[in-house]
């Protein structure tokens, strides 16, 4: 049975409303708000036959646990990742130099959903997240990933380092990014279909996740900053990508 998170904000439900309308099950709006924006929204959801309720603050309030809503909150569903078996049909069928983002054990939904906003917009190919470890996919991180998340084909598997040497046998090149080897980022060809492999905050890759990369590479840096934070990391290394492929 599918999951359901709760969405705000005028952007995240228009993000929902352009992808996958479909996954709605319901919306709350303020009550004694009128205006263009909040009827544009109504408009396509009428349209969509959709259903809306009109309720006071208070109530938005207790379903956004007070954060910010802007008089909008739906209630939508969450569909179930594809796994393992389905990436490895996806990426054989994709055409050209692919780039993957392989993320392990991102606990942050804010670093997730930054992460998730980054890879649509360096135009990576798909997503893969780890089952257990990860942050799961929450309001939080849909709403951090700036409407990302619904133009991402994401794939969830149980086991990274598997699903590391399946993508191997499709000729993926993976490379992991940690800071302990000397190699740089900027040293590598990145134009060949590749996995980009990002870790956990602070802990970085695990030890059987890097054992089965291909490659390790770093982002050179000056000053005394040790690391990045791993959505900045990730910007970074896939718009070298990007940048390589221009």
């Amino acid at each position: 049975m599918s999951k359901s998170i709760v969405i705000f904000g005028f952007h995240a439900i228009q993000a929902q409303l352009d992808s996958n309308p479909e996954f709605f099950v319901r919306v709350f709006a303020l009550n004694n708000r009128d205006d263009k924006r909040l009827n544009n929204i109504y408009t396509q959801l009428n349209r969509l036959g959709i259903n809306t309720q009109k309720c006071a603050k208070p109530q938005l309030d207790k379903l956004t646990k007070n954060q910010s809503h802007q008089g909008i909150v739906a209630e939508v569903l969450l569909p179930t990742l594809p796994n393992q078996d389905e990436l490895i049909t996806y990426v054989s069928k994709l055409n050209g130099s692919s780039l993957i983002l392989i993320l392990d054990s991102i606990q942050d939904p804010r670093n997730l959903g930054a992460c998730l906003r980054s890879a649509n917009a360096a135009g990576v190919d798909c997503v893969v997240i780890n089952k257990d470890g990860s942050a799961p996919i929450n309001a939080l991180v849909h709403k951090t990933s700036a409407g990302a998340l619904n133009q991402l084909k994401i794939f969830q598997v149980t086991n990274l380092s598997r699903t590391i040497k399946a993508l191997q046998k499709q000729n993926i090149w993976t490379i992991g990014l940690d800071g302990s080897t000397n190699t740089s980022l900027y040293q590598i060809d990145l134009t060949t279909p590749s996995a980009i492999v990002m870790g956990a905050e602070g802990s970085g890759l695990r030890k059987l996740t890097k054992q089965s990369c291909d490659q390790l590479v770093k982002i050179p840096m000056q000053g005394n900053v040790e690391s990045l934070n791993v959505s900045v990391a990730t910007g970074i290394a896939l718009f070298e990508a990007a940048r390589q492929r221009t």
